[in-house]
């Protein structure tokens, strides 16, 4: 089954990843491809280089970055192949444990769509 884990951040706090967490990460990620678990994984732009598109009564709208509203936004994303859900989790507490106790990030796993069992 695939989930897919959104990595949600603070925007604001200016901090940039070191390059222990970034080789950290690295080392990780190499480790959950080579075992099939991890399919994709990308960081994105700030949203000020991004832009939102809004259907309302029939009428789109489009607003450009900073999304000045928004505490928390996305920055990544992991496209994960697990077993079930509590896998999913697993995976995605091995990803928040690289980031050790300086860092506050929140993911929310959703499972894809397609691969979705009833309950």
């Amino acid at each position: 089954m695939r989930f897919l884990s959104l990595v949600r951040v603070r925007e604001d706090t200016g901090r940039k990843p070191s390059a222990r967490l970034m080789a950290d990460m690295g080392q990780l990620m190499t480790e959950m491809t080579a075992d099939g678990t991890l399919l994709d994984t990308a960081g994105l732009c700030p949203t000020a280089q991004g832009k939102k598109v809004r259907l309302s009564h029939g009428r789109q709208t489009v607003s450009d970055g900073p999304f000045t509203e928004s505490k928390e936004v996305v920055g990544g994303y992991a496209l994960l192949n697990a077993d079930s859900m509590e896998h999913a989790l697993q995976l995605t507490k091995r990803f928040l444990d690289v980031h050790g106790d300086e860092w506050e990030v929140e993911c929310e796993i959703r499972q894809l769509a397609e691969d979705c069992q009833e309950s």
